[in-house]
């Protein structure tokens, strides 16, 4: 990753708490990070040294906005590889589900990522060399009850990558996706308890895999769909 240019969103999140430092030690030479509010900014900062801040680039964007995505993607020097940490679960009887909150699951985990991946799919187009990662889930090809919006959801994630990969064949372009179980932040510790929290994939042992999948060294992945589940 050496002098390379990182689009990271959810860089500020749990699992971006982990894939930031690593970047920041594979040598990327920046990271643009869209956020949301200062706190989450200030709170990825702290866990950072000064040289390290040195090479992120905050930016407040609004991932559902088609204009805001290319302005964020368009004021980067190069977009080397883009890695798409967004995303969110929520669980529910499909009969009990409300429309509103099935709309939203699709927003954030499949929509945000057309458009992160199709304007810097634009931008890997015309420099001629490109690094797509997204996140989709285990529940993407495993399905589990009370979770039809997240999986379904999440299972586009998928599609929509593979496809991106089949577009892009003949190019130093990929696009893959991986699949975690329940990763160890604290949000997911919180809501789902920490018995059982040993057998999960820690956001740093997943970065690894995102770090060598957004690097030339990953030229021959393309459309690969990657389960890191630990033990769960």
């Amino acid at each position: 990753m050496q002098g390379k240019h990182v689009l990271l969103t959810g860089g500020t999140g749990g699992l971006g708490s982990g894939v930031t430092p690593v970047l920041l030690s594979q040598g990327v030479e920046s990271i643009t990070i869209p956020y949301v509010t200062q706190k989450e900014v200030d709170r990825l900062k702290d866990r950072l040294s000064m040289a390290e801040q040195s090479r992120l680039h905050f930016v407040e964007t609004d991932l559902l906005d088609e204009q805001s995505v290319i302005n964020l993607v368009n004021r980067m020097d190069r977009v080397d590889a883009t890695i798409h940490l967004v995303g969110g679960f929520s669980m529910g009887k499909t009969h009990e589900y409300d429309y509103s909150q099935w709309r939203q699951d699709f927003d954030l985990n499949l929509n945000t990522t057309f458009l992160v991946c199709k304007h810097s799919l634009r931008r890997m187009l015309n420099q001629g060399y490109g690094r797509i990662v997204t996140i989709g889930s285990r529940g993407a090809v495993e399905p589990g009850p009370q979770l039809a919006a997240y999986c379904a959801s999440k299972a586009g994630v998928v599609a929509l990558t593979r496809s991106i990969a089949a577009e892009t064949k003949g190019t130093n372009i990929t696009a893959n996706v991986v699949l975690p179980s329940v990763i160890d932040t604290p949000a997911n510790r919180k809501a789902m308890g920490e018995e059982n929290a040993d057998q999960w994939v820690t956001p740093e042992s997943l970065a690894q895999v995102i770090g060598f999948l957004a690097s030339e060294a990953a030229k021959d992945l393309r459309g690969a769909v990657i389960p890191v589940y630990g033990s769960a």
